[in-house]
């Protein structure tokens, strides 16, 4: 099987690779951590000029009608620069959602300025409670006139501090943990009674807990069919899924290339570490484990847009597993390889570190997605 991107796909993420290069050095990204916004407004403008927002989405949309692949270059490179933009939380997550269930208006409204970078969205779906369980859905959607009041509150909605629009799941009707029953709201973050608490994370970006009282929405925010999300819920959150796995593997292979050249410029008893044999085991092993994981994300990106299937689940399952492992055994083999500077926050590669711990735990981490799995195989 031929696994080498074509002309276009190459174009693509040579584009994005420059991009990143330029703009996103580790001492500017320390910068835009530090800002309100958490990330660089000219940068996310650079990304819409390009194109790079409206990837996945429709030509009719304005977009470039890509798929898993072409999502997989421009992540894997965002994954290599550390982007703190919310990417995947709009334009994968956010966009997929509305693009799978909007009407025309909602798509016109709202999917044109995703694709354009105008709008960002945010996607709220876990709840305190939820352990990346999507369908554990307490908060409260009731009907009123022809509208909705919206309850309840939801946890590390990353992007939700600067999101122009914000969607969420609640629940229409069924007790908690059905999949039946579950509805998706499109609301705007200005709307009373929603509230919003930001926080940093581990890995430098900026999350945000949701809190909705007696929120009022019209009829035009139910994305979909009343009741009936749970399905859409979890096809999208396998694209995204997929999305973080291309990301993952750009960490790491980074954290490998810094590791790597340590290994060669440290030196101690005149010589550079890199010489010593159990350095040299342990560097083998974290290529290793970064070519499984580069598998699994190419074998994730192939079914990213797929029918969904028992068999997309399986497989979206072990690479989110495989990828999870790898990231944290990369993590801390590179720690061990620098010694004390690798957990430094001045030094690049505690960065990349955390990231691929945040990684894991994004949609579900290693230990979740390996009982998904044997789940799916026992029902086959």
């Amino acid at each position: 099987m031929d696994f080498r991107l074509n002309e276009e796909q190459q174009m693509l993420q040579d584009t994005v690779a420059r991009l990143v290069r330029g703009e996103y050095s580790f001492e500017k990204r320390l910068e835009f951590s530090e800002t309100n916004l958490g990330f660089s407004a000219d940068f996310w403008q650079q990304l819409s000029e390009l194109g790079l927002t409206a990837v996945p989405f429709s030509e009719e949309l304005g977009g470039f009608g890509g798929g898993g692949v072409e999502v997989q270059s421009v992540m894997a490179e965002l994954g290599r620069g550390l982007c703190l933009e919310p990417y995947m939380q709009s334009v994968i997550l956010g966009g997929g959602l509305i693009d799978q269930t909007g009407n025309d208006n909602q798509k016109e409204h709202w999917l044109a300025g995703i694709a354009s970078g105008e709008l960002k969205a945010a996607v709220g779906l876990q709840e305190p409670q939820s352990f990346y369980d999507l369908n554990n859905v307490e908060t409260r959607a009731e009907k009123k006139g022809e509208g909705y009041v919206l309850n309840g509150r939801k946890a590390v909605v990353i992007g939700g501090h600067c999101a122009d629009l914000i969607i969420v799941s609640a629940r229409t009707s069924g007790d908690s943990r059905e999949a039946d029953g579950i509805s998706l709201f499109a609301l705007s973050p200005e709307t009373a009674g929603v509230e919003r608490r930001t926080y940093p994370t581990i890995d430098g970006a900026k999350g945000c807990d949701i809190t909705l009282n007696n929120v009022q929405v019209g009829a035009d925010a139910l994305l979909g069919e009343e009741g009936n999300a749970a399905n859409v819920i979890e096809y999208q959150a396998g694209r995204a899924i997929a999305a973080l796995c291309a990301e993952a593997v750009g960490v790491m292979e980074m954290a490998n290339e810094l590791t790597l050249d340590y290994l060669k410029q440290r030196k101690q008893f005149g010589v550079p570490i890199g010489k010593f044999q159990v350095l040299q085991h342990r560097m083998v092993d974290m290529m290793s484990e970064l070519e499984q994981a580069r598998s699994m994300a190419i074998l994730s990106a192939s079914v990213a847009d797929s029918e969904q299937s028992d068999e997309r689940r399986r497989v979206l399952a072990a690479a989110k597993n495989v990828i999870g492992r790898a990231g944290q055994f990369i993590s801390e083999a590179g720690i061990q390889s620098h010694g004390g500077i690798g957990m430094t926050w001045e030094y690049n590669f505690a960065h990349y570190a955390k990231r691929l711990i945040a990684i894991n735990h994004q949609l579900g981490d290693d230990d979740f997605h390996l009982e998904h799995y044997a789940s799916l195989l026992q029902a086959s």
